[in-house]
């Protein structure tokens, strides 16, 4: 299968160099916000990636065009490609819906702190998809 993963790879190191500077930094709101443009771009590639990735390697791909959100990441979860199943994935959709809002502190806030937990979900998703890419 030919699936570039260096496009997520490159999200999730994004994600994870902006997390670790706040940290440095905790009360600078440019990192802050820089972050969470950082989550909404890692959190659009993980799930399609996971969709592509299954699109490859499910015995019928037409099904998952059409299929929802929990049942792409209900799938995803039962082929062993996540760590959490849809009561997780379902808090990181809500956060990423809520940025279009996060000028507003306290919901910028909000979904700054759903953010480690989402990168922990998208390193294991990155690694789980490196495993099955490379078996022979």
């Amino acid at each position: 299968m030919a699936l570039d993963l260096s496009p997520f790879r490159r999200a999730v190191a994004q994600l994870a160099a902006g997390l670790a500077m706040s940290r440095e930094h905790p009360d600078n709101e440019v990192i802050r916000d820089g972050v969470i443009q950082r989550f909404e771009y890692t959190y659009e590639l993980s799930h399609k990636f996971l969709r592509r990735f299954l699109e490859e390697t499910e015995p019928a791909p037409g099904q998952l065009r059409e299929s929802s959100f929990p049942a792409l990441i209900r799938l995803g979860s039962e082929r062993g490609l996540l760590v959490n199943g849809w009561d997780v994935w379902a808090e990181h959709r809500k956060a990423r819906g809520t940025t279009s809002h996060a000028y507003d502190g306290a919901k910028a806030a909000e979904v700054f702190a759903r953010i480690p937990a989402f990168l922990d979900d998208a390193r294991a998703l990155l690694a789980a998809l490196d495993r099955r890419l490379s078996a022979p």
